[in-house]
């Protein structure tokens, strides 16, 4: 075929529906033929792929991975990107085909063009190729994510990370976390020190600022997976005893019905397993400590008939008090002298007496617990009351065994326990009744009646016949953050507006 002929098929593109068709059939078919003439044909199939009849479109976008030859792949991968903000469901499918037939060419080369569009495209073609990669990048084989493609991705996620929403950091976590090269402990590393980028762990924490508390909440959430025993929580631990604990009363959020407070204790309970040697580790667990004693309350006055002077019983934060007790308990293995050595007698004598009241209390609702869930099992342990109850009996085993130990002289650090909201391999009623009502550590088990209810806490036993008076507890206790992620850490700059083929 002649050059001139050529340019005849390139012409067609402004002619008919039928001519338009041949067009998009032939111009990618002798496309190699005419290298001159590269510019011209791109940009005549590319007008093809915006035609207003969707025949013309979706023939004209299948054929565009013939164009992707040597220096024309990039561009082709930046057209693809642009063209995901298609709303015809049949053209998206070709789109997302057409992008991973090139990824096989070239993968580096169809990054550049994804990435580019993220740094520079519209909103809606940056949220879709972020979402391409989050769920395509994973289908690939080896063969094409190489070492030298992860860490290409690698490099330019930094980029984008300079600058995103919380829901698209969340996004890039998923791809990173999903690389080959990064599943090693120097990998794993490297994310946690992504994250704590991201969760700006230098910056004043503004507890009253909502943005500010999202963000850290989220990234942690993020990081949490990562640590282990080679990959440290130091940083964070330090951060969350140092800034959050002394502001946990007043720090606030965007996100409708997550109790904040509770979400960041149970963050700080999953961390500490895994921190390693804290600088000021003395201080902080004297900050855990203080905070934890304000969940401990003393025991109400008796007056001299006996009687309650006050009208009601300090109320017991079950799932507050599980989070910060752990904590404690797993900081305090690296100072197992803080209770006995750094405390003065007066101090250690009034954490005892709130230990004992705890425990009497606690004792109580574990036997109101275990009766009502006597010989259930099955179908029957599946309701909501009866799941409520069960995750209820963990929540008050584990703080049970925890004090216990606390009880020791000198305190003990030994036991080890699953948090409530972690999943146990097996959890049915048989062996929580199984697990004995222990109270040979806890004071006289004479109680008077249990605390009132309060609709705003999490977990707060009944005082008196079990039942409905189980409301308030949340079993689902950390699904709540599903919503407007991020709203705040978002407005990225004035990036380029319009298509820039």
């Amino acid at each position: 075929m002649h050059k001139d002929a050529y340019q005849v098929i390139l012409d067609g593109v402004k002619g008919g529906a039928k001519e338009k068709r041949l067009a998009a059939q032939f111009i990618p078919k002798f496309f190699k033929h005419f290298p001159e003439l590269a510019d011209s044909a791109i940009n005549a199939q590319l007008d093809l792929c915006e035609d207003e009849d969707v025949s013309i479109r979706r023939q004209a976008i299948k054929e565009l991975p013939q164009f992707a030859t040597g220096d024309n792949l990039p561009r082709v991968a930046d057209i693809l990107t642009q063209l995901l903000q298609s709303d015809d469901s049949a053209e998206f499918n070709l789109v997302n085909n057409a992008l991973l037939s090139i990824f096989k060419m070239d993968a580096k080369g169809t990054l550049g063009g994804l990435f580019s569009q993220i740094l520079q495209g519209e909103d809606i073609v940056r949220e879709r190729a972020i979402k391409f990669l989050s769920t395509k990048l994973k289908t690939l084989p080896e063969e094409v994510m190489t070492k030298e493609v992860e860490e290409f991705i690698l490099t330019e996620s930094k980029k984008v990370l300079e600058d995103v929403t919380g829901e698209e950091f969340n996004l890039f976590m998923k791809i990173l976390s999903g690389l080959k090269s990064l599943q090693t402990v120097s990998g794993r590393q490297q994310l946690v020190e992504l994250v704590a980028e991201q969760a700006d762990l230098e910056q004043t924490f503004n507890p009253s600022d909502p943005d500010c508390v999202d963000r850290l909440q989220q990234c942690t959430r993020q990081a949490v997976p990562l640590f282990s025993k080679n990959v440290h929580s130091t940083k964070f631990v330090t951060y969350f005893c140092e800034h959050v604990l002394p502001n946990l009363s007043s720090l606030t959020t965007s996100v409708e019905g997550l109790d904040i407070q509770l979400e960041v204790l149970k963050l700080l309970a999953e961390m500490s397993s895994f921190c390693g040697d804290m600088e000021k580790l003395e201080s902080n667990l004297k900050k855990l400590f203080d905070k934890l004693l304000e969940y401990m309350p003393l025991p109400p006055e008796e007056a001299e008939n006996g009687e309650n002077a006050g009208n009601e019983e300090p109320k017991l934060q079950f799932s507050h008090v599980e989070c910060l007790l752990y904590s404690f308990h797993q900081l305090g293995r690296k100072l197992p002298d803080f209770l006995t050595a750094k405390l003065n007698a007066e101090k250690l004598k009034d954490f005892k007496i709130r230990l004992q009241y705890f425990a009497r209390g606690l004792q109580v609702y574990i036997r109101q617990l275990r009766l009502a869930l006597q010989g259930k099992t099955g179908e029957a342990l599946k309701t909501e009351e009866n799941k409520i109850k069960v995750v209820a009996l963990k929540i008050t085993n584990n703080i049970n065994v925890l004090i216990k130990d606390l009880f020791h002289i000198p305190p003990s650090y030994k036991s080890t326990i699953t948090l409530s909201w972690k999943p146990v391999q097996k959890a049915d009623a048989s062996q929580k009744r199984a697990s004995e009502d222990t109270t040979s550590s806890s004071p006289p088990k004479k109680v008077s009646a249990g605390p009132k209810r309060d609709a705003r806490q999490i977990y707060n036993p009944p005082s008196g016949k079990y039942s409905s008076n189980l409301g308030s507890f949340s079993y689902e206790q950390r699904g709540g953050f599903r919503g407007g992620r991020g709203r705040g850490w978002g407005g990225r700059g004035n990036r380029s507006r319009g298509r820039i083929y």
